[in-house]
Order: structure tokens, then sequence, then C-alpha cells
């Protein structure tokens, strides 16, 4: 059974192999993933994502676990990335016109995920002002929570797809198909995939007017990066295949040292396939 829905700011689409009980397992898998959704979606001024932005630095917020999970795998890869993960640059994004504006921009400079201070489990503080945009990360730790919810009803095998986040378990395998940059329309199959995850990064559908700048921060030299490629990350989870994507984007490099902690491997599509 196939269902698909439209959920953080993508398609995403549900298959499984089993068929007893099916609708109601599926509608379980996607009021998970309509929680992330609600709990970290930056365009939503009353998520907990938003109060984060908001007030994090002027107090303490409590937080739901998902949320608190994914702020914790982010600090994680922040860190095991020297930094080139970051996902406190939301303010850029804001200033491009790719995100809308909650908060004042000129009031503060902001910090980024490495001021997001942990006091409990789920309470947190930050030691600046913050503008977090979790999109990419929460995305892949959606997916995630949906395929968890599956697994917990006896779903033996099947895939969620959320706009080319990707993960599939059980028996079944399932092709993967990556858009070839030079023409986006066309997709390549690269082999196929069972009991994992991919996700990929690239501007293919980001041609826009000279002045448009992409969603693809630096965040060392905070500048917005242009690239003609595409790269894919290849994990056990959505959560970290989606993240370090960015890692692999930003750097360049398919073989960076931050992929073999987390077992992954990366793959490069250069804008030179022909059709």
């Amino acid at each position: 059974m196939i269902r698909c829905k439209p959920l953080l700011g993508t398609f995403v689409e549900i298959r499984i192999e089993d068929a007893l009980q099916s609708s109601k397992v599926l509608n379980e898998a996607f009021l998970g993933i309509e929680q992330v959704q609600s709990l970290m979606g930056f365009h939503n001024p009353e998520s907990e994502l938003s109060q984060i932005n908001a007030s994090s630095y002027l107090e303490p917020i409590h937080i739901h676990p998902w949320t608190a999970e994914v702020l914790s795998i982010a600090k994680e890869i922040y860190q095991l990335s020297n930094g080139l993960f970051n996902c406190g640059v939301g303010h850029l994004l804001v200033e491009a016109g790719l995100l809308p504006q909650h908060v004042c921009l000129g009031a503060h400079a902001f910090g980024g995920i490495e001021d997001v201070l942990f006091i409990e489990p789920n309470l947190v503080y930050s030691t600046a002002p913050l503008c977090l945009d979790l999109g990419g990360i929460a995305k892949g730790y959606a997916v995630d929570r949906a395929v968890e919810i599956l697994l917990a009803s006896s779903i033996q095998s099947g895939s969620v797809n959320a706009g080319g986040d990707l993960r599939v378990f059980g028996d079944c395998s399932q092709d993967i198909h990556i858009r070839n940059p030079a023409h986006p329309h066309e997709l390549i199959q690269i082999g196929n995939i069972r009991r994992g995850a991919i996700a990929t990064s690239s501007l293919y559908f980001s041609r826009r007017n000279a002045d448009a700048k992409s969603y693809m921060v630096n965040p060392f030299n905070q500048e917005h990066l242009e690239f003609s490629e595409s790269y894919s990350v290849i994990a056990n989870q959505c959560v970290y295949a989606d993240a370090l994507t960015k890692v692999v984007s930003i750097s360049g490099d398919t073989q960076h040292p931050c992929l073999s902690h987390f077992s992954a491997q990366a793959i490069k599509i250069p804008n030179t396939l022909t059709p």
C-alpha cells in the first residue's frame, strides 16, 4: 500500500508491504510526521522552534523530547564536523527572503547551535539570541520517526520518502534514483538500498534571478554557496543522512572524517553527465 501527503514543505510518500491494519498504521505514521512539523517548523510562529528562537536567550524553555533529540544530534554533528554543520543560519535565510521573518534581525547578533545549552534533558537555554533553522535535519528525523512507528506496529518492510529523504526498512530493497544535475528532470539510477537511508543536497532547482541567493550557507563566512553538482549521503538513519549532506556540500569533501563516525558514505554527481 502507498499513501502520499503534502508535509514538511514537500510530498511525503509512505509505502508498506503489509496489508493488515495498513490504513490505521499509515495514519499513525503520518501523525508522527505532522507532530515533528508542528514542533520544529520554522514557518510556524507558534512552534517550539519559534519559541526557542524568540526567547531561549532570555529564559529556559521546556521542549518536547523529540525537539531535544534533534537539537542534541545537531550539536553532535556540529562538533564532529568542526562547525561545518550549523543550523544557526536562519537569520541569513530570512534576510535572503528564503524564510519568513519572525524575529527582528537588526536587533541582535545571532549565535548558533553551539550556544544551545541543556539544563535538563528537556530544558534548554541559549547564551546568545538564536535564529535556528532545523528544516533539513528535522525532515530527516520525521522520516525516522515514521519508520519507528511502522516498526512498532509490526510492519515488516516498507519505505518513507520525504522529498528525497528516503529510508527503507525490512527485507525489501528500493532503487535509488538521483536527479542528473546537468538535466534535473532526468533520473539516474545509482543502485538500490535496503535497511538504510539516503538524502541529497543540490541547487539544480534553485535557478533564480541574478540577485537571489541559495539556501546553502557556509556558517564560517556566512556566504550563500553556489554549486552545480549534487551530494548524496547514505547512512543508517535519515536524520544523519540529511545533516551530513550539508557537511559534504559545504566542504566539497565526499571523504570528510565526519562521515566515518556515523558509518555513512557520500556520493558526488557532477554537472557533466550527458542524457
